[in-house]
């Protein structure tokens, strides 16, 4: 079960600290309107294995990037989402 906090995500008996955006996509994107990124706040940060995580990181030219998951507004998951974005 997966629970959606103002701050964070708990699932799996651990909780991962984000924050949420929704922003206004572009075509070149290929995003849908109304898509939500949810943002870790921490380095390493886990997510539920149900989500498709991006994270860009590359260990080998010292580039790190904090793991994100984006939810179309198709996604099961986006309205529990939704309900922290103004």
């Amino acid at each position: 079960m997966i629970k959606f906090l103002k701050h964070s995500i708990k699932f799996d008996n651990q909780k991962t600290r984000v924050w949420y955006h929704k922003g206004n996509y572009t075509k070149e994107s290929k995003l849908p309107q109304g898509t939500i990124t949810i943002y870790a706040k921490d380095y390493g940060a886990k997510f539920p294995k149900e989500f498709n995580i991006e994270n860009n990181s590359d260990m080998m030219t010292d580039y790190f990037e904090k793991s994100r998951v984006r939810l179309t507004p198709k996604n099961k998951y986006w309205k529990n989402a939704n309900k922290f974005l103004k």
